[in-house]
């Protein structure tokens, strides 16, 4: 595909809507030298620290690089921790207008220790929560409104209680019946069941999980691995959705559609030094590029160059603009 053409997909002028959960990425970052006298563990002298907006709003960072406006519906809470998340969010302009506060939701905190380049320990700090009925509803009036607006709708799944059920049926139906794009990075441990949808983004353990099955090793070429095929067959009908993209690690991308034989985008990674959020980055930037009038096939190819350049960074990460568009031939 050439740059020209990626570029015209990626339409600056598209506004998308991000539905999930808020997480507050703290990374810790240091040096090791030598080993606890406590226990058998590795000390890390501190360096420094950072923060990121993860979860839900590592999508809407990602698709913000892409195009030119994005909404989060979300919960948030107060005090020091939301307050970081929310200024994260506003340097990147992201549109909170559907995300509600509430006093008594925790900010959903994971903290990561790094030693040089290696992460030593996740801390998560979590606390399952889902919208009110007052909330629920009050947060669907605010998308009737925001609605004609955009051109698609992401919901990134992190099965922390803000995606039940009722929630997820009147999001979709809601989006489905105004003719937008929606698609879904989906959780096997959360119930919700999704249909209707235009495309679902499991990774290939979650997609095994999702479709019931076992997991298998995967083999090569993917086209070819019959477990695989057959669990792809199963969400199609499942989900009854357009496409189901499962996201294969090193092996890159597997496209699956009704109608036509499975689709395989191998893997554009180099080095890769922290594959965390790289399903946020795929998600975001294959519905930013049908959003943006591309077919699926190149959507997936596009996403396919996004994750390759993210996983060579580390910590949670985006893709910028300007190095997506480099990573195609000019002609």
């Amino acid at each position: 595909m050439l740059r020209s053409r990626v570029d015209s997909l990626l339409d600056s002028r598209k506004r998308l809507l991000v539905v999930g959960e808020m997480i507050l990425d703290e990374f810790i970052w240091g040096k090791v030298s030598r080993i606890s006298p406590e226990a058998p563990v590795p000390v890390v002298d501190v360096v420094k620290e950072s923060w990121c907006a993860g979860g839900a709003a590592n999508v809407a960072r990602n698709v913000r690089e892409l195009c030119g406006e994005v909404h989060l519906l979300s919960l948030a809470g107060v005090g020091g921790e939301a307050e970081i998340l929310r200024g994260l969010l506003a340097e990147q302009d992201i549109r909170l207008d559907c995300v509600l506060t509430d006093p008594a939701y925790r900010t959903i905190r994971k903290t990561r220790i790094i030693a040089r380049t290696q992460q030593v320990v996740r801390v998560d700090r979590e606390q399952r929560t889902t919208f009110s009925e007052v909330q629920r509803a009050e947060v669907l009036a605010r998308l009737d409104t925001l609605l004609p607006q955009i051109d698609a709708v992401i919901i990134e799944d992190y099965d922390k209680g803000l995606l039940d059920q009722p929630l997820a049926d009147a999001i979709t139906q809601r989006a489905r019946a105004a003719g937008k794009i929606v698609c879904v990075d989906p959780k096997p441990s959360n119930p919700v069941q999704w249909s209707g949808v235009t495309c679902i983004t499991p990774n290939r353990p979650e997609a095994f999980r999702c479709a019931g099955r076992p997991v298998r090793d995967p083999m090569d070429p993917p086209t070819q691995d019959t477990a695989l095929c057959e669990v792809g067959a199963i969400l199609i009908e499942k989900w009854q959705c357009a496409f189901v993209l499962v996201t294969l690690s090193e092996q890159g991308m597997i496209l699956f559609r009704p109608d036509a034989e499975p689709y395989h985008i191998p893997t554009r990674a180099v080095e890769v030094f922290d594959v965390s959020g790289a399903g946020d980055t795929a998600i975001a930037v294959f519905t930013t590029a049908l959003a943006g009038g591309a077919d699926a096939r190149e959507a997936a190819e596009i996403a396919n160059h996004a994750s390759g350049i993210v996983v060579g960074k580390l910590g949670t990460a985006v893709v910028h603009r300007d190095e997506l568009l480099a990573s195609f031939a000019e002609q």
